[in-house]
């Protein structure tokens, strides 16, 4: 291996860091989005039966259930659109640890088995959406002028 070639493998890395690094926010709006549109389908399942629900709908006005499909459908909503992102992250994320442990830690110490795996993923997702905020596809990168064109 001569020197020429060792530069040019270290020049293809470099390259490649810095495609993925430059693609890196739009990556993350998209997680963003993504995650969002699937908890907005649990709040859409709980208050309208679409899609179909796999139990019952919220009965009593402001009853737990009831809060838990008004975070989803609503953070959903905010998270999508990527508007007030970190303040509905933040919620999100509690809503699902607190769902978590309400209703799936007491069946079973291991998510496999309770049926938490997906709590406990929203959970992080969100919360590291409180940190690393919208993206560039958001409302809010709209709002404060930090949008970038592709």
């Amino acid at each position: 291996m001569n020197a020429s070639t060792s530069l040019t493998g270290s020049s293809d890395a470099a390259s490649l860091e810095g495609g993925l690094a430059r693609i890196a926010p739009y990556v993350l709006s998209l997680l963003r989005i993504i995650a969002a549109l699937l908890f907005l389908q649990h709040g859409l399942s709980k208050f309208f039966g679409f899609p179909s629900a796999a139990g019952p709908h919220p009965t009593a006005l402001f009853d737990l259930e009831w809060f838990a499909a008004l975070i989803e459908f609503g953070g959903g909503v905010l998270l999508t659109l990527g508007l007030f992102t970190r303040v509905a992250a933040l919620v999100a994320s509690g809503e699902m640890a607190i769902g978590y442990f309400l209703f799936h830690a007491p069946q079973s110490f291991y998510p496999a088995l309770n049926r938490g795996e997906l709590a406990i993923m929203f959970c992080f997702v969100f919360l590291y959406l409180v940190f690393a905020g919208a993206g560039p596809l958001s409302l809010d990168a709209l709002i404060r002028g930090n949008a970038r064109k592709p």
